[in-house]
Parts: structure tokens; sequence; C-alpha cells
């Protein structure tokens, strides 16, 4: 349905063919953007766009279709800050999704190749598999890539090294899996403590260490995980730049489980997990349209009766700080932990309904509640380009250093994340990147299997690139 604000610009002639696709996809009226700016101000990649955030809604404004040849469009993040800081209520993330969607449809070439050729290889791969295989996903972006990456042999080098340290540590699954969505649920008797887990593809692959320790943690805590049978992936950004009804289906698949289950609660570690599943919850409730077509597309009429949490979510709010403190054994006593939460955990707060988005606390209560301090700085949840890791390499590590220097600057001994994504960059890139220090990157869940007296071993330490147990031998943390 056109809102009234935009049909008043139909009538007046002033409405552009794009600004009506914008208007009937996902019902953003770009004329109530007034350049303010502000999504120009906030964006980490702007200085590399060539066209700023405002600029592209004032070409829409003026019918330049041309706005769909630029590089801003490919480039984008996802980290969804202009979207959070728009006064009118802008979801301009999704006006670049849609304009990247509107350019294939038209089959014009992406200014951006590498990220066109990511996005389908992603999909194929889970089209294929159910769930993606990392491997096979670097393996064949590196061939898609590789006339690119042999004038770049230096950095061809570096990933090199970095593959085979996670292939040293075990970070890799070398095999792919298959699944598939079931067709039949059978419901499960829920006890208090239950909630539906979803780890994600790399919680089975390259976040090993956070899956083992996020189990050890939920065991501790009385809280009882639950994986969905055949949960799918997510899709991640791919799908949401590709297809709009593709996003919001690959995930209520597995929400659509988790309800047949009988459970209230899905639980995701991984905040693009978290950001999609919450997204695709959101759409269903809020359009009829989609909601019929995902209905169709799954077989199943989904509800509204689970809740998505993120895992800090569900540590804080259900379990409990007080449980958590309660459980501590060794205090984290004189380390200094820079809490980052990245783009995702609290962005959009219309959509993730957090309190604070933009200097949100609950991992700083988290890590206090395990005895350590959590220290004042500017970065926690500026994006570290994770969504261009593989296809913009330079760029992600541009927006890694800035997160990992501003930690250090602010005398963190220690960062601490609670997503895959953001711990590949900051952790797995760090010796990428021309630092003059190392700062040790962990899972949050990691810190508190060693506040709880489960042991190094139980921590995966090992499995960390930036070793953090001198640091934590320092603090008399480790024996």
């Amino acid at each position: 349905m056109v809102k009234p604000s935009t049909a008043a610009n139909i009538r007046q002639g002033t409405a552009t063919a794009l600004a009506q696709t914008i208007q009937d996809e996902i019902e953003q009226n770009i004329f109530l953007c007034y350049q303010c700016v502000k999504c120009t101000s906030g964006c980490p990649l702007s200085d590399h766009f060539d066209l700023t955030p405002n600029q592209v809604m004032r070409a829409l404004q003026l019918g330049d279709e041309s706005v769909l040849e630029s590089k801003t469009i490919w480039l984008c993040a996802s980290c969804q800050t202009c979207t959070t800081r728009c006064p009118q209520g802008l979801d301009i993330a999704g006006v670049m999704d849609t304009l990247r969607i509107e350019a294939r449809r038209r089959n014009l070439p992406p200014a951006i190749p590498e990220v066109d050729k990511f996005s389908k290889l992603f999909l194929v791969d889970i089209g294929l598999l159910g769930r993606l295989y990392e491997v096979g996903l670097m393996g064949g972006m590196y061939m898609a890539t590789l006339r690119k990456l042999l004038k770049d042999t230096d950095q061809l080098r570096k990933d090199m090294r970095m593959g085979l340290g996670m292939m040293k540590r075990r970070k890799l699954k070398l095999v792919p899996g298959f699944t598939r969505s079931p067709k039949q649920v059978k419901p499960i008797e829920a006890t208090p403590g239950m909630v539906a887990y979803y780890p994600g593809c790399s919680l089975h692959s390259t976040a090993a260490e956070y899956d083992h320790t996020v189990r050890a943690v939920a065991d501790t805590l009385d809280l009882e995980l639950v994986e969905p049978p055949g949960w799918v992936c997510c899709g991640s950004t791919p799908a949401h730049s590709t297809d709009h009804t593709l996003a919001t289906v690959l995930p209520m698949r597995t929400l659509a489980t988790v309800e047949q289950m009988g459970l209230d609660t899905v639980t995701a570690p991984c905040s693009a997990c978290f950001a999609r599943m919450k997204t695709a919850a959101h759409t269903v409730a809020h359009d009829g349209d989609m909601a019929k077509e995902v209905e169709a597309e799954i077989g199943y009429a989904y509800r509204g009766t689970v809740t998505v949490q993120h895992l800090l979510d569900t540590l804080v709010d259900r379990a409990g700080l007080e449980k958590v403190e309660a459980r501590v054994k060794k205090p984290l006593e004189g380390l200094k932990v820079a809490c980052y939460y990245g783009c995702l955990v609290t962005r959009p707060p219309k959509i993730t309904q957090a309190e604070h988005a933009e200097y949100p606390m609950k991992m700083d209560y988290l890590m206090r509640a395990l005895g350590a301090e959590a220290i004042d700085w500017s970065y926690k949840t500026d994006c570290c380009g994770g969504a261009l890791t593989l296809t913009q390499t330079p760029l992600a590590l541009e927006m890694t250093r800035k997160i990992l220097q501003n930690a250090h600057g602010c005398g963190a001994d220690v960062v601490v994340t609670v997503c895959p994504l953001c711990h590949m960059n900051l952790d797995a890139r760090q010796s990428q990147i021309a630092l003059d220090f190392q700062l040790p990157t962990l899972y949050a869940t990691q810190l508190m299997t060693l506040a709880f007296g489960l042991g190094s071993k139980v921590s995966a330490f090992d499995k960390n690139l930036v070793d953090p147990q001198p640091v934590l031998q320092e603090k008399g943390l480790l024996m």
C-alpha cells in the first residue's frame, strides 16, 4: 500500500521509477530525506564510496538512475549505522539492498564484481548444502578472483599463513555437511531452562571454540541448549542483498521448526544470525503479503510465539547476572577488557529492541560480574567490515585497525566479543594489520569458563591465533 506522502509525490509527478520500486518493495519513502547528512557522518565507509549515503538518497529523489552503477551500493557493509541514526526513520541500509537487487534485475554489471561473486557463491553453497561450507566458500572466492590475487601476492601470502594457522588449530571443517529443514517436527517437553540453540554455520567450523565454551557456560548456568533439527543457514548479507523473500524464508524455516518444537526462545551466538532471524520475525509480523509468501514456501503458518535472543541477552536476561556472579570461582581481577559488540547486536533498535543501541552495556555488566574491569572506549559498536572480509580485505583491515587501536589506546588488556565474524577480523586477521602491539581477542564465553574455574582447556585458548595466555598469566589468572 502506498503511503499518503508518497502518493502525493506520485500525483505531482515527482516520484521516480526507483523511488516507486523502493516504496513497493520495502515501504520506504525516500522523499522524507531532508539531507541532514547523519547517515554519511556515521558511515564507516563513506570515504571509500563514490556517492555518500545522503548523495544516494538525493540522486533517488532527482530520478538519477546512474546510482545503480555506483560503487556505494556494492561496498555498503550493512552495518545499520545509517538506519539507526536517520531522524526520519528511513531504512537506508535496506535502500542500499534494494538498489543492489534492482541493479541485478536490470543486468547491470556490478561496480564491485568481487562482492557479486561472493554473494552468488554463498547462495549456491547454502542452496546445495543447507549450511555454509566455509572452506569451500573461501576456495571458491580465491579461484573466482585469482587474477586479482596474483596482482596482490602479499595479501595472498598473508591469507595462506592465516589459513595454515587455522588448520593447525583445527578451526577449519574440511568436509562439508548436508542438511534440510524437516518436513515434520515433533514437539518436545520443555523445561524452565530449555532454550533452542541456533549455532549458525561458523560455530560448527571456524568458531568451534565459541560453540564449545557456549555449551560449557550454559551447562554451568543451568541452561539446556537444544539445537533445532535440520536448521539451515540464515542467508546472512548475501541473501538480504539479493532477494527480500529469500532473506526472510531462510531464517523462518528454523523459527518455524523451533515453534513446532514447542520452545518459546531461540538464542543465536552469531550477531549476523541474530540480526537475520530477528528481522525475519519482524517482517512476517508486520508484512502480511510477505507472511503469506513465507507460509507458501515453507508450508507452515508461523504464529510468532518464539522470542529471538542474542546469546548475550540470554546470558544476561534469562540466566541472570546474579547467577553468573554466583558461579564465579576465579574472579578476573585486574583484567581490563574492551567489550566489542559490533554493529548488529543492537542495530537497528527498531528490530533488536535494544535499549542503548549506540553505547550498549550488557556485555560490560557481564564482564564486571566475572570480576573484570570493563573499560570505557569509543568503538564498541563500530563495524569491523565483516561482510567485506573476503571481498575487500584491505577495507576490512582498515576498519579493524581503528577498533584495535582505540581499545589499546584506552588501556584494554584484551578485547571481548560475541560474534564469530567480528572475532575472525579482530583475532585471525590481526597479524595482517600493521600494529606495534598485539591485543588478544576472546569470546565472552571463553572468559566466563575461565572465571567459572573450568580450566584453560575448556576455555580453548589454544584456538586463538593471537595467544591470550601470556596476558592472562601476567594477571595471575592462569597457573
